[in-house]
């Protein structure tokens, strides 16, 4: 039922924060009255947006970045976005497989974790993204960390969703020039190359940030 869900999410129980995430993604019966009740409680939470193209990092940095985030006290939601393949319909949900250290810190740090897919070949978003985010603002998640699916050169489509926003990319991007193609050095508030130990990472760190600038 709607209002006993909606409640227990309120709540800050976790486990009520994942059945109506589960709820608002498969669209089960009585989603929308469910989040009827619980928009209104969606306060501020910080989100931070992190995308990037295929293969760049993307969860491995998140992960770490959820590490820190709690032992800095923050209570952390993370929602990992995966590619719906046009072909089988099926998501791998890989992320799961890349963040291991947010799993290992005991109970002094517990983090919510919801993976969702596409559903849309061309999107690297869900369309159930704002509602999740918002059961998760109603369960009292004070940082929420939106991981997206790789994305190519034209594509921000995590920034409207977001109050910061991160591009991981690493140095083979190929041409200076190709910089200009990539959407999210406009719109990023920071800029990550990953996988720095590559050869031609210095030169891709000076290139990158004269593009940013």
């Amino acid at each position: 039922m709607p209002s006993e869900l909606a409640a227990r999410v309120l709540s800050g129980n976790t486990l009520a924060a994942a059945r109506a995430c589960r709820a608002v993604d498969d669209r089960l019966p009585g989603h929308r009255e469910l989040m009827k009740e619980l928009y209104p409680h969606s306060g501020h939470a910080w989100l931070i947006g992190v995308t990037g193209t295929p293969g760049a990092g993307k969860s491995t940095l998140t992960d770490q970045l959820v590490v820190r985030l709690r032992r800095a006290g923050h209570r952390v939601g993370v929602v990992a976005v995966d590619p719906t393949s046009p072909f089988s319909g099926g998501a791998i949900l890989g992320d799961r497989i890349r963040m291991n250290a947010i799993g290992k810190m005991g109970d002094r740090a517990p983090v919510y974790m919801r993976s969702l897919a596409t559903r849309d070949a061309g999107s690297e978003i869900s369309k159930a993204l704002p509602d999740v985010i918002a059961a998760c603002k109603a369960a009292a998640f004070d940082l929420i960390v939106v991981e997206t699916s790789g994305i190519g050169q034209g594509d921000a489509a995590i920034v409207p969703h977001v109050d910061l926003s991160l591009y991981v990319m690493t140095p083979e991007f190929g041409a200076a020039s190709q910089l200009e193609k990539i959407d999210m050095l406009d719109f990023a508030d920071f800029v990550a190359i990953n996988k720095f130990d590559r050869k031609g990472a210095q030169d891709a760190l000076r290139d990158v940030r004269k593009q940013f600038q």
